[in-house]
């Protein structure tokens, strides 16, 4: 799953109808608002319905994919301030101010996306976005135990997966875990072979490989 660049630009970007995007990952962060039309986005975050208002935040090495719905959509994207603190998805109040400032300053657009009063977007509750939400707080969850609890064959549940968020479960769960890693390695204080074994790496040279497939830099090269 290559990872690709976003400008540091405003951008917009037209999809037509029923449009898809694979999942794929950037390497650097960035905020998509909605300007017209709608799409369900499936991610390391959860899956949400966006509609025009909406802004979705991606950080640095997330991966997504989108279905976009029959009437395609137009999506503005800003460059992500690093240090922002904002929830996956919202739903902003002022859309048409964020617009017009992304015509003369893009990342003070973003800065008003994550400053204005802007609620939540709920995220979807089906059984695939359940399993999604288990699979990024249990590394070691079971998955054939998880589809027995819920009444599915685990033939079943891989292909309902994958058909919400474009990757098998298993490869979703490696996926997030490396990103996990990634995030925490740098101001760990444990060994990388203790928080290996903590995120659910088999051994520390699978956490390597991991990560460094991720963001092309080894755990201790992180740590530097």
């Amino acid at each position: 799953m290559p990872a690709s660049h976003i400008s540091k630009q405003a951008t917009r970007q037209r999809f037509a109808a029923t449009d898809r995007l694979a999942r794929h990952r950037h390497d650097t962060g960035y905020i998509a608002v909605v300007v017209s039309g709608g799409y369900v986005e499936a991610g390391d975050a959860g899956r949400f319905h966006l509609r025009a208002g909406h802004a979705v935040v991606h950080h640095c090495f997330e991966a997504h994919a989108d279905q976009f719905g029959a009437g395609g959509a137009v999506v503005l994207n800003l460059p992500l301030p690093g240090a922002a603190s904002i929830p996956p998805a919202v739903l902003l109040e002022e859309l048409d101010a964020v617009v017009r400032t992304a015509e003369r300053d893009p990342l003070a657009a973003a800065r008003l996306v994550i400053a204005s009063r802007s609620r939540p977007a709920p995220a979807q509750a089906d059984w695939p976005d359940l399993l999604a939400a288990a699979l990024r707080d249990d590394p070691l969850l079971l998955l054939a135990e998880w589809a027995e609890a819920s009444g599915m064959a685990p033939e079943t549940l891989s292909r309902g997966f994958k058909r919400a968020y474009g990757v098998s479960p298993k490869a979703y769960r490696a996926q997030v875990r490396a990103l996990t890693a990634w995030r925490r390695i740098p101001s760990s204080p444990l060994p990388l072979a203790q928080l290996a074994a903590e995120l659910g790496f088999a051994d520390q040279a699978h956490m390597t490989r991991d990560v460094h497939a991720l963001c092309g830099r080894t755990p201790t090269a992180l740590r530097r």
